[in-house]
């Protein structure tokens, strides 16, 4: 008893200060890429195509414990709620990827102009997120089987859609705005194996965890022992993703940081505003905190696997576009990781009922 006691108390300890621990895995990935340039050529020797493997397992590994405490048996009601639904949809395929293509032109295309880190940036607003989102919402208490609905409906989309997408925004609307466009091949088939690596393991290995496990043993034993031995899962596996990252680019961040600084900008004005925008209208529609943080956190959170994979696969590895796209996660973590508080602070002001 004491021993479970002090567990609980270990946790709720590194739950309380998770921005910090964020933060010095940061700090700790960047000195690493800095100080020690040969850890991030350590880490590219474990890569395939553009499949980064040891970032490949930590999202992995991240989001399988909150896949495997959503209810799957209670998803129908997230498919049946069609405002829910609609405006998730609406801020994911039609607003987003709109904000994200105005800010890139307006700052990496007058402002600050360089065509390059422009269209990077395009890249990730057409990436909607389907992995760290998962985290997030799990941080903000959001309603998981909401959560992984929506995720699963942006995979879809996101296959079928991505190529398309990246054809009008980079290649075509550009010219509209003075500016010149850049030609994006990317195929139907190679998005599907970016979804199936970051979504599908996780999302296919806590289903069959749960629903194996709760004929097994029973439903009260699956909730009240085996989700509180692997939930420690999601926290270390973000902070060793995070470490990974900041690392495979740390020299760069240290020597260019007005570079950095000016991606940076439009993307934290992005995440901000899809943010609070999304907030705003699920409270709007009637939709409760949980639901509402879930609808807020699948809008502002971008595929960032998906965007570098395309970035380098299409321009190449040291191109301005991957440069972009590599930035992206990074100022996304901290970002999010901000809403998460932001967010607990509005289901306190605003949601009476809130757990």
């Amino acid at each position: 008893m004491n021993q479970q006691n002090t567990t609980t108390s270990k946790l709720s300890f590194l739950d309380r200060f998770l921005t910090l621990w964020i933060f010095l895995a940061m700090g700790l990935g960047v000195g690493l890429g800095y100080f020690i340039p040969r850890v991030s050529d350590f880490i590219s020797y474990f890569q395939v195509g553009t499949t980064s493997i040891p970032i490949a397992i930590g999202l992995i590994l991240m989001m399988y414990p909150p896949l495997a405490k959503v209810r799957y048996e209670e998803m129908g009601r997230v498919f049946r709620n069609w405002r829910v639904l609609g405006l998730s949809l609406a801020q994911n395929w039609v607003i987003g990827p709109i904000l994200m293509f105005l800010l890139a032109v307006l700052f990496l295309g007058h402002i600050w102009p360089n065509p390059d880190y422009m269209a990077g940036l395009i890249l990730i607003g057409l990436a909607r997120c389907i992995a760290m989102v998962i985290v997030w919402n799990e941080l903000a208490r959001g309603d998981r089987e909401y959560a992984a609905g929506l995720v699963a409906f942006n995979s879809v989309f996101q296959i079928v859609f991505y190529s398309v997408y990246a054809y009008v925004f980079i290649t075509v609307l550009p010219g509209w705005f003075g500016l010149k466009g850049s030609t994006v091949n990317i195929t139907i088939g190679e998005i599907a194996r970016s979804v199936l690596i970051y979504l599908g393991i996780p999302f296919f290995g806590g289903m069959l965890t749960r629903f194996t496990l709760i004929k097994a043993r029973g439903r009260e034993w699956y909730e009240s022992k085996f989700i509180p031995k692997i939930s420690p899962i999601t926290l270390a596996a973000l902070l060793f993703t995070i470490v990974v990252m900041f690392s495979l680019k740390g020299e760069i961040i240290v020597q260019i940081p007005l570079d950095v600084l000016k991606i940076a900008v439009p993307l934290l004005i992005y995440f901000v505003i899809m943010f609070l925008v999304s907030f705003y209208m699920g409270r709007k529609i009637g939709a409760d905190y949980s639901q509402t943080a879930s609808i807020a956190f699948t809008a502002a959170s971008n595929n960032f696997e998906l965007a570098i994979a395309v970035a380098v696969a299409v321009f190449g590895i040291g191109s301005g576009q991957a440069f972009a796209a590599v930035i992206g996660p990074l100022v996304e973590v901290p970002a999010l990781i901000g809403l998460v508080n932001v967010a607990l602070y509005f289901q306190r002001r605003y949601f009476k009922q809130a757990s």
